[in-house]
């Protein structure tokens, strides 16, 4: 596998892939790779016949300085592991590289980003997210690009930037790893201590209630977040939200009638955390929902 790091270098070495018509897939990351970023270079791997990992801590999606300081770095270790799982080019970019000097331009998808994450991190996280995004789309050209469900909202967000603009890309989205013990696996995961570590169950421990909840028939948009914050209780953690809402516009809703996201985010010590499940009045319906029953047990473990 082969590590560039700049846009002439990577444009070069993908040539000719393109001139030959080869399928080439991205899958973009931070760094700091678990087995949730492996699952999508693997499914990128039996889908692509050209795989381009990119590795770039992006500033401008931070809202804290703290926060991006304190960003796991480990290039080695990644490259190790995109390369295990079958990445053929490693693109790691300098921070100049991305943003040169006298860059002054932004991607803004209105509406979508007013909400969740948007409501909490401010217009400036998911400005620096589309942006920075549109510019590896740009760089790579890729025909598939693929991420994961955990960041749910940034999923639909990029959507909605790829149909806006007409960018010719795929976006795959690809299903959410976890632990045994269901924690979603995330890089921030390695700033619990082990106390935090175990109350971060907190936030699959609501998801799994209000699962629980429709497989007993309830469809009430607030009983559902009810079972879900009764089930935070004993770990003491609060979220900063915790909604249902539609899976196409992120509009909150009152009645679980169709599939919709119910979505969370929570503190834990000084780590920020997210998770998210689709939720199906007709739990039969959807293979892909995990077993509420199951999950519970585990986190009650």
């Amino acid at each position: 596998m082969r590590t560039l790091r700049t846009v002439g270098e990577l444009r070069a070495a993908l040539e000719p892939a393109r001139r030959a018509g080869r399928t080439i897939g991205l899958v973009p990351t931070m760094g700091a790779l678990h087995e949730g970023h492996l699952s999508l270079i693997v499914r990128a791997r039996s889908q692509c016949d050209l795989v381009v990992v990119s590795l770039f801590v992006n500033p401008a999606q931070f809202n804290e300085h703290a926060d991006l300081d304190r960003y796991p770095r480990q290039e080695d270790r990644d490259r190790g592991l995109a390369a295990q799982a079958g990445a053929d080019l490693l693109f790691a970019p300098t921070r100049e590289e991305v943003y040169p000097a006298g860059f002054s331009t932004s991607v803004e998808v209105l509406g979508l980003t007013d909400r969740l994450e948007g409501a909490v991190r401010g217009s400036a996280h998911f400005r620096g997210v589309t942006t920075v995004v549109t510019k590896l789309l740009n760089m790579v050209a890729p025909d598939i690009a693929y991420f994961g469900q955990k960041d749910a909202q940034q999923v639909i967000v990029i959507r909605r930037l790829v149909e806006d603009l007409n960018v010719a890309v795929r976006i795959e989205e690809c299903p959410t790893v976890r632990e045994s013990d269901g924690l979603a696996m995330s890089s921030r995961n390695a700033h619990l201590s082990p106390d935090e570590r175990t109350r971060a169950l907190a936030l699959h421990r609501a998801l799994a209630a209000a699962g629980a909840a429709v497989s007993d028939g309830e469809l009430s948009a607030d009983a559902l977040i009810r079972a879900a914050r009764d089930a935070m209780t004993p770990f003491d953690v609060e979220p900063e939200y915790l909604a249902l809402v539609s899976p196409d516009t992120l509009e909150t809703v009152s009645r679980l009638d169709e599939p919709a996201l119910l979505a969370i985010a929570a503190r834990v010590g000084a780590t920020r955390l997210i998770d998210n499940v689709t939720l199906y009045p007709d739990v039969r319906s959807n293979p892909q929902q995990p077993n509420p029953r199951e999950a519970q047990a585990i986190c009650s473990a």
